[in-house]
């Protein structure tokens, strides 16, 4: 026992201190994918390779209609390497939480050459604007619920890739307790819902019980793109698609899976934290 305590005073605090500062992240890690509208010349090749749907286009009286759902990417790749003209990269962006679903779809409208590609940007919305972090975290936690914050986790159906990272938020790195921010076994003393999956129909009546049994005022958080939309799996047989299918969403964070920064960011945007970093606005 000496040893270790020993061992554990020489290596001295382990902790990050995120969201203050910036998070070191890994030479290979990869965050979202980010879209140039203006010289994209044609995302038919992109579309087609997306394994989830999350680049889509339509086509109506030579205007094409592209739309990219942050919701559904999976931080694949596969629209950079499809994308020849260098209008789509991935970046190592994580920050993407969103309060409104809708926050996290950018549409762009395009006129069309007889070819297919497109000739010239005629509109685009929905973009990602950046914001500095608010206010602190013990302060949101007081004033929205006079306490510390109690999170009970709910799998719907997941991978277990979420998980992962979410057991992560416990380690000495990242140390959500440091916030008071605590996870706890049942529903009946949580303050926060951590849903992870897509909502599997087996699982629909466990999530419904599961939210009201959830004290007011109680907060939802969609993680993941499973979470979000269904992810790859979608909508199907055996599947609900995403958590909004079934109760009531206050935040949504987009990952596949998300990092232990970006579902602490997207914890406190749910506090009042932080701002969110994605948000409707004109493209420009």
């Amino acid at each position: 026992m000496f040893k270790i305590l020993q061992k554990s005073f020489s290596v001295g605090s382990a902790t990050a201190d995120y969201p203050n500062i910036s998070p070191r992240l890994a030479k290979q890690f990869r965050g979202c994918p980010e879209f140039e509208f203006e010289v994209w010349s044609d995302a038919r090749p992109a579309a087609e390779a997306c394994p989830t749907g999350a680049i889509a286009f339509h086509d109506s009286d030579g205007v094409r209609r592209v739309t990219v759902d942050y919701g559904r990417c999976i931080y694949c790749g596969e629209c950079e390497a499809a994308s020849v003209d260098g209008a789509v990269r991935m970046t190592r962006k994580f920050e993407l939480a969103a309060t409104d679903r809708r926050d996290l779809v950018l549409t762009a409208e395009y006129t069309l050459h007889p070819d297919g590609t497109h000739a010239g940007l005629q509109l685009a919305a929905n973009g990602p604007v950046l914001e500095e972090p608010g206010k602190r975290i013990a302060e949101a936690i007081q004033n929205l619920l006079g306490r510390s914050l109690a999170i009970r986790q709910v799998d719907a159906g997941s991978c277990n890739g979420c998980e992962q990272e979410i057991v992560a938020l416990n380690n000495p790195v990242h140390d959500i307790e440091r916030f008071g921010i605590h996870f706890v076994a049942s529903p009946r003393h949580a303050d926060m819902l951590l849903v992870t999956g897509p909502v599997t129909r087996n699982m629909e009546l466990a999530l419904r019980k599961t939210w009201a049994a959830t004290p007011d005022p109680k907060l939802v958080v969609a993680v993941g793109a499973c979470g979000i939309s269904g992810g790859i799996f979608g909508a199907n047989y055996a599947t609900m698609g995403g958590v909004d299918a079934v109760i009531p969403v206050d935040v949504y964070i987009p990952g596949c899976p998300p990092r232990p920064e970006a579902l602490l960011h997207g914890i406190l945007l749910a506090l009042g934290k932080t701002r969110q970093r994605t948000r409707s606005h004109p493209f420009q």
